[in-house]
């Protein structure tokens, strides 16, 4: 049976609706970053995910490419990923989309190095005919956080984000966010396929002591 992330890694793929405190070990991604509204048709977050399911596909479909790559074994693509914070001052406010700067990404599987990213990249732009230099191999080291599921609208998540601010004061913990420890979605459901009351979002939010 193919290795899913999502069964073999619950906690950090499927928590409950009430916050919990997580320490979430390093895991390896690839990204890409850009800015702007996510939703903009053919905009840089849209071209971004092309960029990387292009490559996550690439890497999973090598053995029907003939291609043995070391240490490969089947799984299944992680789900889609997100950073996210905002250009200038301000909370995390999902209304602000044209301020959004963000990196999306997908979790790599742990046999990817970096030879075997790069070999990715050229053999995704030898098929595809794209462009993939945007494309960048990242180590994510979270560490704590306090994370909740948000089911429901993106634009709805607010409530959701106040509580986890909440737990974390009664866990006498502090929200930790800086450019290097971000607001971070994880996003388990396909949102062309799913009816907006339905969305399942992991939200994930650094902390430390107080």
């Amino acid at each position: 049976m193919p290795y899913d992330y999502k069964r073999e890694l619950k906690e950090l793929y499927q928590p409950p609706r009430t916050p919990g405190v997580v320490t979430v070990p390093p895991a390896t991604y690839v990204a890409v970053d850009g800015r702007g509204d996510p939703n903009e048709p053919d905009g840089a977050y849209q071209r971004a995910l092309g960029l990387l399911y292009g490559l996550s596909f690439t890497l999973k479909m090598a053995p029907k490419a003939g291609v043995d790559l070391p240490g490969y074994f089947a799984y299944v693509v992680p789900p889609l990923e997100g950073l996210w914070t905002l250009d200038g001052a301000g909370a995390f406010d999902p209304a602000r989309k044209d301020d959004f700067a963000w990196t999306s990404c997908i979790r790599l599987p742990g046999f990817v190095t970096p030879e075997i990213f790069e070999w990715a990249r050229g053999e995704a732009e030898r098929k595809k005919g794209g462009d993939f230099s945007a494309v960048r191999m990242m180590t994510l080291d979270e560490g704590l956080c306090v994370q909740r599921l948000h089911v429901g609208p993106y634009d709805d998540e607010p409530p959701a984000i106040d509580e986890l601010h909440r737990f974390a004061e009664e866990e006498g913990l502090t929200i930790d966010l800086t450019p290097q420890r971000r607001h971070h979605e994880i996003y388990l459901s396909d949102p062309r396929r799913t009816a907006p009351e339905k969305l399942k979002t992991v939200i994930r939010l650094p902390a430390r002591p107080a």
